[in-house]
């Protein structure tokens, strides 16, 4: 038998990184500079999986157009498989953030209408693929009844599901979708309410909310609270864990290097705790740089910050 590896269904796009050199004002043209890179939250992920040698592959979408053949050029060449992500006619997925000179996300707009064309028929053509895997990531952009049929194919074979709500409109879409079958969710805060209903405003709050995905099914939560760290929640127990401690220049990333990090030390033998720190650490090295994946990513670049 080969490695375990890990299929990844989600959004592949290009991202436009425009960051103010000013205190930004709005209905205003603001000094600034700006970046275009790969991107997609399920691309990001994957990515970052196989960067740090744990194979991976990619179902996805992207267009016949010119950002299309780039983002397959530069994905097959960080060590994705991309034999299932297949060109459709129509234009590749964009994703345009604006950001504070600090580097935080003031907004963000993401055309992943790419994304919608990842259908469950996409999925059953990956069934074989997806019953092999050891780790099944689901991108939050996905249509539910894709992330339906992707749990289904996984749940018959036993493969260990995440997802990845992505943001506050795609968690409120996917809130019929979560449940059993899906073994863990990775939400911030906002997109923890959008999946429960309930407010996540205190901790107390986020405690209850986490208690209610439990309740539907999920044994695990992984709750982001960007500079407070993180909250792991699952059958191990509950265990708030620290961010370092870094001056972040692009927090475009983070997210999708922390979960694709947690992956690869889970299948390297870590447990989940520890796999946590070790995403922690990948996701601060993610905002020093202004790369959406540091091409310099390692282990042994990830350990130095443990």
């Amino acid at each position: 038998m080969g490695d375990p590896y890990v299929v990844v269904i989600g959004g592949a796009n290009m991202d436009l990184h425009a960051q103010s050199t000013t205190d930004l004002v709005l209905g205003s043209s603001n000094p600034g500079s700006s970046q275009l890179s790969p991107g997609g939250v399920g691309r990001n992920i994957a990515e970052v999986i196989a960067r740090l040698g744990t194979p991976c592959h990619l179902i996805s979408a992207v267009g016949d157009d010119p950002l299309g053949v780039e983002l397959l050029a530069h994905t097959d060449e960080a060590g994705v498989e991309v034999a299932h992500v297949r060109q459709r006619p129509v234009p590749t997925g964009t994703y345009a953030a604006i950001l504070s000179p600090t580097g935080e996300l003031v907004v963000a707009v993401a055309d992943m209408a790419a994304t919608d064309q990842i259908s469950p028929l996409a999925v059953e053509a990956a069934a074989g693929l997806i019953r092999g895997a050891a780790l099944l990531v689901l991108d939050g952009n996905l249509l539910p009844a894709t992330v339906e049929h992707a749990v289904e194919v996984a749940r018959d074979a036993q493969v260990t599901v995440i997802l990845d709500p992505v943001s506050v409109p795609k968690a409120e879409r996917l809130r019929s979708a979560v449940g059993h079958g899906i073994d863990l969710v990775t939400p911030n805060q906002a997109e923890l309410s959008a999946l429960t209903g309930l407010p996540t405003r205190t901790l107390a709050q986020v405690d209850h909310a986490i208690e209610r995905l439990h309740a539907l099914g999920v044994p695990a939560v992984w709750v982001r609270l960007g500079r407070d760290g993180s909250i792991l929640d699952g059958p191990d127990g509950r265990f708030p864990l620290s961010a370092p401690e870094v001056d972040p220049i692009d927090v475009t990333g983070a997210g999708d290097a922390m979960l694709g990090a947690f992956c690869h030390a889970l299948l390297r033998g870590e447990d989940p705790l520890a796999a946590a720190r070790y995403g922690h650490a990948a996701a601060a090295l993610t905002i020093t740089s202004r790369s959406t994946v540091r091409t310099d990513l390692s282990d042994e670049l990830i350990r130095s910050m443990l």
